[in-house]
């Protein structure tokens, strides 16, 4: 019988299962570690896009509350522009508590809100909490503002009132005024009416010219004489007496003829060319005569003869002398 030294084929080498069996387990292996990186890389990649989503909706957040700050600081403008317009309305309650309550509180929650808008202009990132502390603040003020406007229209309708009742007190002042005027007028053309009836009346005026001889004289240029010729009236209201009456004759170049002297007439002194004294009985007085003698030649024209007598003037007439 032969030894059996014979052995198992493929003894010496693995087997194919084994090899496959190997071949899968580095395939998983593989596949495990590609896994792994795919799950860490999509981490890293949420963990990314989450940072990322997360500063822009922070840099929203911040351009929205930058954007409500400059809202609130325009409204606080306009607050404080329109407080200013009140400057000349506040006026009305000057001296009035409320009116210097008002201004400390409105001065007070002024100067906090400038505070709220230099820290949150200093800061790089505002916060909620702070704008909402601005926006507080700034609605103080408006309720200040309101309640001023409110106080301040009150008094103006009391203004008003008051401007009206006075109104109708100073036009019933003006009517009772317009009485007096009107009262006093009267009175004042009465009395001007009786101190005038005093006066004495000249009718009849007229003016000529005489000769040397004492007769008319038709050509002005040989007159040695100028009359005056007048009646004095029956006047019982004019004061009986003595009466001075003064003439003056005023040639056609304005000049005063003759200078015999001067009489007062209202507040001044007057000079005249001749007067007259007569005896007034409060009776008619016919063909009374004032002379003037002439003293150098005269010209031709219109020559205006005044008379004066108590500070009146009695009469004014012109007369054409050729």
């Amino acid at each position: 019988m032969t030894p059996d030294n014979h052995t198992t084929p493929n003894s010496g080498t693995p087997s194919g299962d084994n090899v496959k069996r190997q071949r899968l387990t580095v395939l998983f292996i593989f596949l495990g570690a590609l896994l792994l990186g795919l799950v860490i890389w999509l981490a890293i990649s949420a963990i990314s896009a989450n940072r990322s989503l997360n500063a822009e909706r922070a840099e929203r957040e911040q351009m929205m509350l930058d954007m409500e700050q400059r809202d609130l600081e325009r409204e606080y403008q306009e607050l404080n522009d329109e407080f200013a317009q009140f400057e000349d309305s506040r006026k009305f309650i000057k001296n009035d508590s409320l009116k210097r309550e008002l201004s400390e509180k409105y001065e007070s929650a002024r100067l906090q809100v400038e505070r709220l808008q230099q820290e949150l202009t200093s800061q790089k990132a505002k916060s909620a909490a702070e704008i909402r502390k601005l926006r507080d603040e700034i609605e103080t003020l408006r309720g200040l503002l309101r309640h001023y406007v409110e106080e301040i229209d009150r008094l103006n309708r009391e203004n008003q009132a008051l401007r009206d009742e006075n109104a109708t007190i100073k036009q019933e002042n003006s009517q009772l005024s317009s009485r007096v005027a009107e009262t006093t007028r009267r009175n004042e053309q009465l009395s001007e009416r009786m101190t005038l009836a005093e006066k004495l009346n000249i009718t009849g005026l007229s003016l000529g010219s005489l000769n040397k001889k004492g007769k008319t004289e038709k050509k002005i240029s040989k007159a040695r004489q100028l009359v005056a010729t007048f009646t004095i009236p029956q006047n019982n209201s004019t004061p009986v007496g003595e009466k001075t009456i003064y003439m003056r004759i005023i040639s056609p170049a304005g000049q005063l003829l003759g200078e015999a002297g001067t009489f007062s007439f209202e507040d001044g002194n007057v000079p005249y060319t001749a007067k007259k004294v007569i005896e007034y009985a409060g009776e008619e007085i016919g063909g009374v005569k004032i002379y003037w003698d002439v003293d150098a030649s005269l010209m031709a024209g219109d020559y205006t003869v005044e008379l004066f007598a108590d500070n009146y003037r009695l009469i004014s007439r012109s007369f054409n002398l050729k």
